[in-house]
């Protein structure tokens, strides 16, 4: 009931942001977004150590500004110099060498996971009918999500990964994906009705493996971690990084697919 209740507030207010807000709303939105994710990871990497934790949030969040804030310098400029930094700064840090590069290995992936790939939802929504697209991959994967749960719930039974996620089933993958390519084609008839069909559900198919293997990666490092859920901000779902893990991959593949097979 609370999965429920947390939708019904939630998905009208992106709604609102994403059809009918100025960009600098969408980008304050995912901003925002970055923000917490990065908090909820770090607090899953270092729970314990508030210096590793605060570096990472604040070195994730530097490398989104290239991507949300038009007429800074080049995002990679942004990522390349944070990865600089961390180097630096993890060099000199006292403990033992093993665990300090362990450490730099984990903070890296933190910043490059979510400070750099959770913003390409702006880079989507900067694009031609970019407020379409960015609609259109949230219905392909929150449909597929939502299907999958329920799918996996009452009729699963063969366990998908059961090192990474238990309760991950093949039937609610088969079913995801099966919602993701109906929502899919009637998303992209709606929204972007000049793109062709088999074209959509190409797409659609490939989000919808994206997805599932981003749903898989965040569960490896919550495992890794002994973790249940990455935080407990929205009710039935756990932290907000549970609730973007199958966006991640599947934006990202959606931007540099448009841009380098289409537009």
């Amino acid at each position: 009931m609370s999965r429920v209740a947390t939708a019904l507030v939630g998905l009208p207010l992106l709604i609102v942001v994403i059809g009918w807000g100025r960009p600098w709303h969408f980008s304050l939105l995912v901003l925002i977004a970055t923000a917490i994710a990065l908090w909820e990871y770090f607090s899953m990497i270092f729970p314990s150590r508030r210096t590793e934790r605060l570096l990472g949030i604040l070195l994730g969040a530097v490398v989104s500004f290239g991507l949300l804030f038009p007429g800074l310098p080049d995002p990679g400029s942004w990522l390349g110099g944070v990865t600089v930094v961390a180097c630096l700064t993890y060099l000199f840090f006292g403990g033992e060498l093993r665990e300090r590069f362990q450490s730099l290995s984990w903070t890296l992936l933190g910043i490059f996971y979510i400070g750099y790939l959770l913003p390409h939802f702006f880079v989507l929504y900067k694009v031609p009918n970019g407020r379409e697209w960015v609609t259109w991959v949230l219905l392909v994967i929150m449909g597929g999500d939502t299907v999958s749960y329920f799918v996996g719930t009452y009729f699963g039974r063969t366990r998908l990964a059961p090192e990474i996620s238990p309760a991950k089933t093949v039937e609610g993958a088969l079913g995801g994906t099966a919602a993701s390519l109906i929502a899919g084609a009637i998303g992209g008839r709606v929204l972007l009705p000049w793109a062709p069909w088999p074209e959509m559900l190409l797409l659609s198919f490939v989000l919808s493996l994206l997805g599932q293997a981003g749903d898989l990666f965040e569960s490896w490092i919550k495992r890794a971690f002994s973790v249940k859920d990455s935080g407990r901000l929205l009710p039935g779902h756990g932290g907000l990084l549970d609730r973007v893990d199958s966006l991640i991959f599947s934006v990202v593949f959606t931007v540099y697919y448009l841009r380098f097979l289409r537009l």
